[in-house]
């Protein structure tokens, strides 16, 4: 059963983030982070806005789980998130590899759709 504790976690690896370091960037104690993911207590409305804004969703997805398109947008942007936060973590020669692959592959991907339509 998913639950507030489950979607704030969910959201949060989704970023790529630790308990601890969410906790830093949103401005609450790690023991009070690992109270709303564990024991599933309701945050704040001002911590509920914050996580909101970090995690690109709405506070209504947080509290009760509305699975709208903005929840489904928001686990994708998140995922990319984490994608380019790994590639930011390379040499910066293998940066430039994959940036000319991702470039080189949306270019073809365009061009594909050009000629389909």
């Amino acid at each position: 059963m998913e639950t507030l504790g489950t979607r704030i976690q969910e959201l949060r690896k989704g970023m790529g983030f630790t308990q601890a370091e969410l906790s830093k960037q949103i401005g609450i104690s790690h023991t009070q982070m690992a109270r709303y993911e564990i024991k599933g207590v309701q945050p704040p409305a001002d911590v509920l806005k914050k996580m909101a804004d970090l995690f690109g969703t709405s506070i209504d997805y947080i509290v009760r789980g509305n699975k709208g398109n903005i929840a489904a947008q928001t686990l994708k942007e998140a995922e990319l998130v984490k994608h380019f936060k790994q590639v930011d973590e390379l040499p910066q020669d293998e940066q430039l590899t994959v940036l000319k692959f991702l470039g080189a592959y949306l270019r073809d991907f365009k061009a594909k759709q050009a000629y389909a339509s």
